[in-house]
């Protein structure tokens, strides 16, 4: 028997959802976060990320003060430029070509609030691309796969034929940097004995 609902996800990612519910057996809530992503307006990858993150977290906690409500936010940065989602394929396919045997940064933010309480956090994972052929890069973005994804593509899907290596948390990547968000819900009161999925 699993414990109690204790975790709220601001998002509407469902590779987030997966994560905590099929890979690490939590009850979760989830609600969706009414945030307009807009990073240009934010020093850095990694101040935008936590400024977003904390948002959609914000947007949920008055709801449910006594649950962790965790908000989460990612960008993909190359060269000092952020991508976020492409709008469309040709947006996809002009990020692919961008992102194309060079290496990147996915900067992902971490926002945990309960009772009033926030606490926040990111992470980067450096990810290399293989060197590959326009056409292949256009099949991809075909696929439109990456379409919902900052940097128009899914490490977790067919998006893993890609990368040629990935330097850091590989869960950063999918959508949620697992032991970072376990460290701040340690921090928040959540043991992390206690946070193992319980099965009587």
């Amino acid at each position: 028997m699993r414990r109690d609902v204790r975790i709220v996800l601001a998002s509407n990612s469902p590779r987030r959802r997966a994560l905590l519910t099929e890979l690490l057996g939590w009850d979760v809530l989830f609600l969706s976060p009414d945030v307009e992503e807009d990073v240009e307006v934010f020093p850095s990858p990694a101040e935008a990320v936590k400024r977003l993150a904390t948002k959609k977290a914000s947007s949920a906690a008055p709801l449910y003060p006594d649950l962790y409500v965790i908000g989460a936010d990612t960008v993909v940065c190359i060269d000092g430029q952020v991508l976020g989602k492409p709008s469309s394929k040709d947006e996809a396919y002009g990020m692919l070509l961008k992102l194309n045997g060079r290496t990147h940064e996915v900067y992902m933010g971490l926002a945990v609030m309960k009772e009033g309480i926030l606490l926040t956090d990111h992470e980067v994972t450096r990810v290399t691309f293989r060197n590959m052929s326009r056409k292949a890069l256009w099949a991809y973005a075909e696929t439109r796969e990456g379409m919902d994804k900052a940097g128009a593509y899914g490490v977790q899907g067919s998006g893993a034929l890609l990368v040629e290596r990935i330097e850091g948390c590989f869960f950063n990547v999918v959508g949620l940097p697992l032991a970072k968000l376990s460290q701040l819900l340690e921090r928040m009161g959540w043991p992390l004995e206690d946070q193992w999925r319980c099965v009587e």
